[in-house]
């Protein structure tokens, strides 16, 4: 699998990724290998509710499988994230539900 110029471009940029099972993960993008299995940085999980604002759990250095994300979305699942508009966000206010996983 080929992944393109687009996760070139993204390495020690702020990512946000898509998980299979829905979770959503924020980090420093830091490497990723031909089975688009990614490392990041300073990473946290962003858990909505529609009962609480956005929770984020702080992760750490992570990695993130390949075939835990949404690979042939990969442009529209893995992208770069704007620092300073999230910073205006107050996620405390966000409510929202939680997405379901893929089913397959």
């Amino acid at each position: 699998m080929s992944t393109g110029p687009g996760l070139e471009s993204l390495v020690n940029q702020t990512i946000s990724i898509i998980t299979n099972d829905g979770r959503i993960i924020v980090g420093t993008l830091r490497g990723f290998d031909q089975a688009t299995n990614i490392i990041l940085d300073e990473s946290h999980e962003r858990v909505y509710s529609t009962r609480e604002g956005v929770q984020q759990l702080a992760l750490g250095l992570y990695i993130i499988r390949g075939d835990n994300m949404y690979v042939w979305l990969l442009r529209s699942v893995v992208g770069e994230l704007d620092e300073e508009l999230d910073l205006v966000n107050d996620l405390s206010k966000i409510k929202a539900h939680p997405l379901k996983p893929v089913i397959h």
